[in-house]
């Protein structure tokens, strides 16, 4: 498989944006008086007061202020998201999934004076991070679809790039995709290592970054079901594996070409794998090759010379899941 697929062919929390840049003035607290919550009883009563004390904690943004500027650097700039510490997050799915996940949020942007559905409401109510209501087109400039209006931008705050965050086992199946320059083609992949049960993806040597909003985007919520690590070297991997045997897991380094040795149907993906998957023109490094305990081929037909990356490491995933299905259950 060539670069383009297989077959022929820092320590501690970062500062919030909003707390770091003052947002233009505090929101008015709830208009609703007293005399309009009377007599509505506890339950009414409670969710008023917490409906108060979010609009008292809301911050508002009207202009292309210091906050604004930084949310909109996050969005085309790797330097500035790795020293803020966060990155956005746009789409209901996405941000669904980060809450639900436990990822910290820094703040969540809101357009301001829109009514909101049930769902961004109740995800305020549920974050702890800042609430900031956005002038609605400055919203939608963060929102990536300038065509649409987002109700909510996450700001999150980026996980530590650590090997020993992928859970390891005797079933452990690892992806890496080596020096890749497509942020869609991260997130795609992110995507299909979730779905056939990937322990995690790593992302080596100098590629795009999956915190990239294409790359966010393209994984539909995935980059928070799984750990996505980045790590500048294969040699990180490879010191990892090494620890790994070390401990008495026989950990197999499986790389992917379309001069491949053997069919990947034909190779027992059952075991604790690392599955690599090239970069889309050049391939797999020279490293990478010589560091491989086999070199597997997709066999494809038709006039294609060669798979997507993406596409190949997905049809490489696919037959670890279904080889992983098809296996005798243990007696007893």
């Amino acid at each position: 498989m060539r670069a383009d697929g297989v077959g022929r062919s820092p320590a501690g929390r970062p500062r919030t944006s909003a707390r770091t840049n003052s947002p233009d003035r505090t929101s008015s607290p709830d208009r609703t008086g007293p005399s309009d919550r009377a007599g509505s009883g506890d339950r009414a009563g409670s969710s008023d007061r917490a409906g108060s004390a979010r609009a008292a904690r809301t911050l508002r943004v009207t202009t292309r202020n210091a906050s604004f500027q930084q949310w909109s650097a996050l969005l085309t700039n790797r330097t500035k998201r790795q020293r803020a510490g966060e990155f956005l997050v746009q789409g209901v799915r996405p941000i669904s999934v980060a809450v639900q996940r436990g990822w910290p949020v820094h703040a969540l942007l809101h357009p301001d004076g829109v009514p909101l559905s049930r769902w961004a409401r109740d995800l305020l109510d549920q974050t702890t991070g800042s609430r900031v209501a956005v002038a609605p087109d400055l919203l939608r400039e963060l929102g990536g679809k300038n065509e649409d209006q987002p109700e909510l931008v996450a700001v999150l705050g980026l996980p530590a790039d650590r090997l020993d965050r992928i859970p390891v086992g005797p079933d452990a199946l690892v992806v890496v995709f080596d020096r890749p320059t497509t942020p869609g083609n991260i997130g795609t992949l992110v995507r299909s290592a979730d779905a056939f049960g990937a322990a995690g993806l790593v992302v080596v040597g100098h590629a795009a970054d999956p915190y990239d909003p294409r790359a966010v985007r393209a994984s539909t919520g995935s980059l928070f079901a799984i750990p996505v690590v980045r790590t500048g070297s294969h040699r990180d991997v490879l010191d990892w594996v090494t620890g790994l045997r070390g401990r008495g897991l026989p950990v197999q380094v499986l790389g992917t070409d379309e001069d491949g040795e053997v069919e990947i149907a034909e190779h027992d993906l059952t075991g604790p794998t690392v599955l690599l998957v090239g970069n889309e023109t050049a391939g797999l490094s020279a490293a990478w090759r010589q560091s491989c305990d086999r070199m597997l081929r997709i066999p494809i037909a038709g006039s294609a010379s060669s798979l997507n990356a993406a596409t190949a490491g997905t049809v490489a995933l696919y037959e670890a899941a279904r080889q992983r299905r098809a296996r005798p259950a243990p007696p007893g």
